[in-house]
């Protein structure tokens, strides 16, 4: 079986007037689906320019990116990319991104109105997965009437919401304190645990990584280490029975 993302001699090079940066240089890698995957790295390694290419918001300069064996995301057209992120990809960022106008249900149902789900529909889907975040005390509550741990939570419920194929993290701890990084990552691995999902966290901290099943480490854009760990800090079977989510137009089993 094919892997559910394969990156083949994978090239981005950047053009700094007449000076070539190299962010990427010929990497390889394969990953499984519903794998929990750390990219360690320092600043300037390439771990983000990877995210972003893999999540189709950049393009290589050279190479492949292969999803579930025959989704070849170099070869999309931007129209083609924009529709493969809305029924495919989450995103959890570290500067949180929600829009400080709207509520926390408004925050996480606002992605849902460009597919289409009525508003009923998706004003209770966001108040379910804010719930199972344990923000249901919060549901009315504007970003800046929240905690960083508790707007990260929202970031969370709106990457979630839809149970996408495949969640991003770019540093989503980068913001807060130990304990609640600590919060923060037990609960994203258990919902992708939870929701059977392939889960890709961008970190430079390695305390971020016991939390994954396996680490790969870049420096200077290369790959130098890629370890499967012998076991999780939150090594959670799935808590409860969830069906799975509508797969109409997305990546097929």
């Amino acid at each position: 079986m094919a892997p559910f993302i394969s990156i083949k001699n994978l090239v981005r090079v950047y053009h700094m007037g007449d000076e070539k940066v190299y962010a990427l240089r010929n990497v390889n890698l394969d990953i499984e689906r519903n794998e929990i995957l750390c990219l360690l790295g320092t600043s300037g390694s390439g771990k983000s320019t990877l995210l972003n290419l893999m999540a189709g918001l950049d393009r290589p300069s050279r190479g492949e990116i292969i999803i579930n064996g025959k989704i070849h995301l170099e070869k999309l057209s931007e129209a083609q990319l924009t529709k493969f992120r809305q029924l495919n990809v989450g995103f959890v960022f570290q500067s949180y991104n929600l829009i400080p106008t709207l509520n926390a249900v408004e925050n996480v149902s606002l992605g849902l109105i460009f597919k289409g789900v009525p508003k009923k529909e998706r004003e209770e889907a966001a108040v379910d997965i804010l719930q199972k975040v344990g923000l249901g005390d919060r549901l009315y509550h504007r970003p800046k009437e929240m905690s960083g741990g508790q707007q990260q939570r929202v970031s969370i419920a709106r990457a979630f919401v839809d149970r996408p194929p495949i969640l991003f993290a770019d540093e989503p701890t980068g913001n807060l304190d130990s304990q609640t990084s600590m919060e923060v990552m037990e609960l994203m691995v258990q919902m992708a645990h939870d929701y059977q999902q392939t889960l890709i966290v961008v970190t430079h901290d390695i305390e971020t990584t016991q939390y994954a099943q396996r680490t790969v480490e870049l420096l200077d854009g290369k790959i130098i280490r890629d370890q499967r760990m012998s076991s999780q800090k939150s090594p959670v079977p799935p808590s409860q029975e969830v069906p799975p989510a509508p797969q109409e137009n997305r990546i097929e089993e």
